[in-house]
């Protein structure tokens, strides 16, 4: 703009001094024209410049801060690299001096791992061999509950069968009830007892016609169970036997009355003889003392015992 000022004032005093063709004066104008056309374009070049200059520079000082960084980084990364290679040199080092002992610790623990295999097969072996007898003891046991559940069902029913079989011949006894006969159940067994008041006249093994009906009730009971034995005992007091005849002592005079009493029950044909047994028990098993009168008269007697017949039971004991 300046240089413009100057010029425009140069031309307007050559024009008032002097008097100039109009050609030049076009000449000149037409320069001027130029030389401002000139001007701008390096003006705005000018301009361009500076804007390169400074994003230049901007981009100067940021690779710069860059390089910096750059150079920082690699200082750090050489730190790393030599720690690296400390470490690496302990670990050849140490990596050397376990190579020097390994041959032999190798060996030892192969040693010991073979050592150890055959003592962990061993047990491995015991171990089923353990587990082997405790399923068997299992599998035993559970047998021997089942066994066991059999024989108590059995027992049970037993006992059942022998409390309604007490009640049977309690009911088909009752009117011989306080005339020397008893009815009772223990240890699994009925018991009914008769004293001689009520079977036989002293000394004598005949039995009297109220002992004979007691008797045959008691064989109506029986028939209809026959699978209970029956053992009739007989038994004396402790006075000797003081008869003539082919009876010699107690032991005689109570197998004989043991036998009749059994004669009876045949009788019943339901009855099976293979049941009955008769035993002479003299006066060895008294249930009261001999001292008084009452006493030896509960010890004359004759013990019917019914026992079930425990085939069953029996096989189920053999099987165990």
């Amino acid at each position: 703009m300046i240089k413009k000022i100057i010029l425009s004032s140069i031309i307007s005093a050559s024009l008032l001094t002097s008097c100039v063709p109009a050609k030049k004066f076009n000449d000149l104008e037409q320069e001027y024209k130029d030389l401002q056309a000139t001007h701008e374009k390096l003006s705005k070049n000018m301009r361009d410049c500076k804007e390169k200059s400074e994003a230049t520079s901007s981009e100067y000082s940021r690779l710069l801060e860059e390089y910096d960084n750059n150079v920082q980084a690699k200082k750090e990364q050489q730190r790393e690299m030599e720690r690296l290679q400390k470490s690496l040199e302990n670990l050849q080092k140490s990596y050397d001096a376990l190579e020097e002992n390994s041959s032999s610790a190798l060996a030892e623990n192969s040693k010991r791992n073979r050592e150890l295999l055959t003592e962990l097969e061993e047990k491995q072996k015991a171990l089923n061999t353990e587990k082997s007898r405790l399923e068997e003891l299992q599998r035993s046991l559970a047998e021997r509950s089942r066994r066991i559940d059999d024989l108590e069902n059995l027992i049970a029913a037993k006992d059942a069968k022998m409390n309604a079989l007490k009640n049977s011949v309690s009911a088909a006894l009752t009117n011989f009830e306080g005339k020397g006969l008893t009815v009772e159940q223990r240890n699994g067994k009925v018991y009914v007892s008769m004293e001689n008041k009520l079977l036989f006249s002293s000394g004598s093994w005949a039995v009297g016609t109220q002992g004979r009906q007691a008797v045959k009730q008691l064989g109506a009971v029986l028939a209809e169970n026959p699978d209970i034995n029956v053992l009739i005992e007989g038994h004396t007091d402790n006075v000797p036997y003081g008869g003539n005849g082919a009876l010699k002592d107690n032991w005689d005079l109570s197998m004989k009355r043991a036998t009749a009493i059994v004669h009876i029950l045949e009788e019943n044909k339901s009855i099976n003889p293979k049941s009955l047994t008769a035993a002479g028990r003299g006066e060895y098993a008294p249930v009261a003392s001999n001292d008084t009168a009452e006493g030896k008269a509960k010890n004359r007697r004759i013990e019917v015992i019914l026992t079930p017949k425990y085939d069953e039971l029996s096989r189920l004991l053999e099987d165990r």
